[in-house]
């Protein structure tokens, strides 16, 4: 026999993203269902020993699993009903349906928050040539054999990609008595935070090659090396300059990918490869929110916690049948920005934030939003912008009744 209960808002991950988001829109005076599929709150963070969280949100410096646990704590006093160990089977507006050991439930809602995260990139996934050997992992495996079980999985690996986890694996496996012998960059800037190119890698003596990818992987069943060059301003490789390194693991962290599949009939934007969601982010399919790292990858934690508070505010509102609806407008991403979020807005009053990354490396710029007859709606001057790292920017709506766009002056 099915169960069948209801809240006004259903929360699906209980992260960073997921806690958030329940917690706010409790407060707001929504009864709250929040489910995991884990069995245990946190997320990522849980394997995230490292320190860098909370210095935004906080205003002190914690681990990662330090920073879960204060949410755990928050949650704990509130009403929200916890689902742990539960699988989501499917969603459509007004409905969850889960499976856990108490077998099939059906949970009515008022709104829906995605809070589900991302995944990593994998060899398969960036088209790898060459065998399939053991000891090609993705930074995040890596990071949860050494810090949860305690295993070294390689003594002297090479890097692939400059993102932070794989960052901050190279330090943690330096910590643990491997020699990382370099890091491998395809784009001449750096993916990931200044501070954790000069933590992880100057401070470590770890080298770091720009330009430069993995053609081919060596060995079977055990990974021997790999076949390295330098790529041209195209990213095809140069020919004359591949050479053989011989290593006992690839580390892979070349991007994150958003999870979407709960919601396959939803609006994908290209760009992120997650859902477009409007001002009170939420997607293209009526009462159903997303926030954090499944809807797009952020820098910090901190930021994550910023957006998805925001976001289950905003589903309570809609499960009350508060939120207002005007005339919609498109927020898109002009010269020198790869990508926005929210991705549109309606016309009132009040202030809209917008994130977005800008293509390349900008020094003493101004970053701007226009309307759609070259006005500037608001303007903000920055020393540096880069690729790896999230921008923002906020624009006052009250009279905009066109679309807009987010530029950074003098881009190309």
């Amino acid at each position: 026999m099915v169960k069948i209960k209801k809240f006004d808002v259903v929360v699906i991950g209980g992260g960073p993203s997921g806690m958030a988001s329940a917690i706010e829109a409790y407060k707001n005076g929504s009864s709250v269902a929040l489910i995991e599929r884990e069995n245990k709150l946190g997320g990522i963070l849980k394997q995230c020993i490292h320190s860098g969280f909370g210095l935004h949100y906080f205003g002190e410096e914690m681990t990662g699993p330090e920073y879960a646990h204060r949410f755990i704590e928050e949650l704990e006093k509130t009403g929200v009903e916890v689902y742990l160990s539960s699988f989501v089977v499917r969603i459509k507006p007004n409905e969850v349906i889960i499976k856990n050991s108490n077998g099939i439930e059906t949970i009515k809602c008022g709104a829906i928050i995605l809070s589900v995260g991302c995944r990593e990139r994998t060899a398969g996934a960036i088209s790898m040539n060459g065998e399939r050997p053991s000891g090609v992992w993705t930074a995040g495996q890596v990071q949860k054999w050494v810090n949860m079980y305690g295993k070294l999985p390689c003594k002297n690996p090479i890097i692939l990609g400059s993102g932070d986890i794989g960052l901050i694996m190279a330090r943690r496996l330096t910590l643990e008595g491997a020699k990382p012998q370099m890091v491998l960059e395809l784009m001449s800037t750096t993916s990931g935070l200044k501070r954790n190119i000069s933590q992880c890698l100057v401070d470590y003596n770890i080298p770091l090659y720009l330009n430069t990818t993995v053609v081919e992987v060596l060995g079977y069943p055990k990974i021997t090396g790999v076949v390295i060059a330098n790529v041209d301003e195209k990213l095809q490789v140069i020919e004359s300059t591949k050479r053989t390194v011989s290593c006992d693991g690839l580390v892979l962290s070349v991007g994150l990918i958003p999870e979407t599949t709960l919601l396959p009939d939803a609006k994908i934007n290209p760009k992120t490869g997650s859902y477009l969601v409007n001002e009170y982010y939420e997607t293209s399919v009526k009462g159903v929110f997303a926030c954090g790292n499944g809807l797009h990858v952020h820098d910090l934690v901190d930021f994550v916690t910023k957006e998805s508070k925001k976001t289950g505010v905003q589903a309570s509102e809609y499960s009350k049948g508060k939120l207002i609806y005007s005339t919609e407008h498109q927020i898109s991403a002009g010269k020198g920005v790869r990508y926005t979020m929210p991705n549109s807005f309606f016309e009132g009053v009040g202030k809209v934030e917008i994130l977005f990354r800008v293509t390349g490396k900008f020094t003493k710029t101004n970053l701007q939003v226009l309307d759609s007859n070259g006005n500037v709606l608001s303007k903000k001057f920055v020393l540096c912008a880069n690729a790896g790292e999230m921008q923002s920017i906020e624009f006052e709506k009250a009279n905009v009744k066109t679309d807009i766009q987010v530029v950074v002056e003098g881009a190309n």
